[in-house]
């Protein structure tokens, strides 16, 4: 072999060494920081969660509520910290899922983390499941369980609250 095709072989294994140096930096940063967006990527994204954002169901009567029943579901930690969801006799879905009554957008989160159901006049917090589990008021919920008024429930960042 001529010493100009071992130096060509040299220089292309080299360039192909740092490009696999490249590329596995860059999938590190965007594990550590997300991917790169621009600013019109960044304002789609926040129209995208504003659409996504639950809206209240409009209804021609508002049905009674009953002294001392919670009326919402209040975010009062993390990246949706001051969303609020009316509540009705629906179960109420939370997760990184998109189809999610309350999609979260927490690491943390799994996609069908848990939910919230109306029973006998009161509302249940339970576990569907998940990685990082629930917690209710720092119990970890391993069963069904019933959900004071202001008691909080922690899905990985996210802290909600049952609210009069």
């Amino acid at each position: 072999m001529s010493a100009l095709t071992l130096t060509l072989i040299r220089l292309a294994f080299l360039a192909v060494l740092w490009l696999f140096v490249i590329a596995a930096i860059g999938v590190v940063r965007t594990d550590l920081f997300g991917p790169a967006l621009s600013a019109r990527q960044q304002r789609r994204q926040r129209q995208a969660q504003r659409a996504r954002a639950p809206q209240p169901a409009r209804s021609v009567r508002a049905p009674r509520v009953k002294r001392g029943e919670p009326q919402r579901l209040l975010v009062t930690a993390g990246p949706l910290s001051g969303t609020a969801l009316d509540l009705t006799d629906q179960q109420i879905t939370i997760g990184r899922a998109n189809d999610a009554t309350l999609a979260l957008n927490d690491d943390y989160a799994s996609s069908r983390h848990a939910r919230l159901f109306p029973q006998d006049g009161q509302w249940i917090v339970e576990d569907l499941g998940s990685t990082n589990g629930t917690y209710l008021d720092r119990q970890k919920v391993t069963q069904p369980m019933p959900v004071p008024v202001g008691v909080p429930i922690r899905i990985g960042k996210t802290v909600l609250e049952l609210r009069r």
